[in-house]
């Protein structure tokens, strides 16, 4: 009985290890292959026994990702009082200078891999807002944006502005949800409307999901492809600690977008600030009510 038990421990971690990292080389395949021959040779297993093995290593599987997936940032749960709420950017004192960079309508090809290659350099995680329909035509660049860190979000399927009844927002928000947790294993609950319109259908059906609807409180404009000088102007134009910035990776050239993050970074770098991802900046906003509240209470 220990020798089964150790075998199917060893076996367990081999294969967590193979599933999550992704890739499977032909000798580790093979060095299975011979671990279990070997076991089947001494070892007898009934089907319960079997079933049982396979169900416990789900979940050490699951648990073994949702640990990694918190340390490393790609799981992110929202306070409550954001789920089904629309922010503009984050309530926090001017000292907290802090801003959250946001891409959307990407993944696409060239520039979203340029973004995250500058946001690499520079130590950055930004939100993306994803399209459903170029989630499923570019899902490695979705993928690489998870491996680096990056925190996405949902942008509907295929970006339509006109009203949509119930059953297409429905569709539009949840099957976009699904192929991102088919291509990601990730459950986001932030979504953004295209072109931040609330009245068309996709924003009410999100806040009742329970999603967080997140605008912008400053806008680059570059999906008009205004030159670099003017697109940076515009970010800064409104900036404020706790502000949230969009931008495009997506839907069109980009390249504006590509040659102006460059000086917009070191910008906000020369005035203070430090970049977070939006679900970082509202767990800053829930801490900061919080110590309020509690202030409050004390006083009284």
């Amino acid at each position: 009985m220990d020798d089964n038990k150790s075998f199917f421990g060893l076996q367990k971690i081999l294969v967590t290890l193979l599933v999550l990292s992704g890739s499977v080389s032909v000798s580790t395949m093979m060095l299975i292959k011979l671990s279990s021959s070997n076991a089947q040779s001494t070892v007898n297993t009934s089907k319960v026994g079997v079933q049982q093995q396979i169900e416990d290593l789900k979940a050490t599987m699951l648990q073994s990702w949702q640990q990694q997936a918190q340390t490393k940032g790609f799981s992110y749960t929202l306070p409550q009082r954001f789920q089904g709420a629309i922010v503009d950017a984050a309530k926090l004192t001017p000292e907290q200078k802090v801003i959250a960079l946001t891409f959307d309508d990407g993944p696409w090809p060239e520039s979203t891999a340029q973004v995250l290659d500058i946001l690499k350099k520079n130590q950055i995680k930004a939100t993306f807002f994803l399209i459903g329909q170029n989630v499923k035509n570019y899902p490695g660049l979705v993928k690489r944006e998870i491996a680096e860190g990056q925190v996405i979000g949902n942008h509907t399927w295929h970006h339509w502005y006109q009203f949509l009844n119930p059953q297409a927002a429905a569709y539009e928000i949840d099957h976009t949800a699904d192929l991102i947790y088919q291509v990601t294993g990730i459950k986001t609950n932030l979504f953004r409307p295209p072109g931040g319109i609330m009245h068309n259908g996709v924003a009410s059906y999100a806040r009742n999901s329970k999603y967080a609807i997140i605008r912008w409180s400053s806008d680059s404009v570059d999906y008009s492809r205004p030159a670099v000088p003017k697109l940076i102007n515009n970010v800064f134009r409104k900036v404020k600690p706790g502000g949230i910035v969009l931008m495009h990776d997506g839907g069109g050239n980009r390249s504006k977008t590509v040659q102006a993050l460059p000086e917009i970074i070191a910008n906000f770098r020369k005035q203070g600030y430090k970049f977070v991802t939006i679900p970082e900046l509202l767990e800053m906003q829930d801490k900061d009510q919080k110590l309020t509240a509690n202030k409050k209470t004390v006083q009284n």
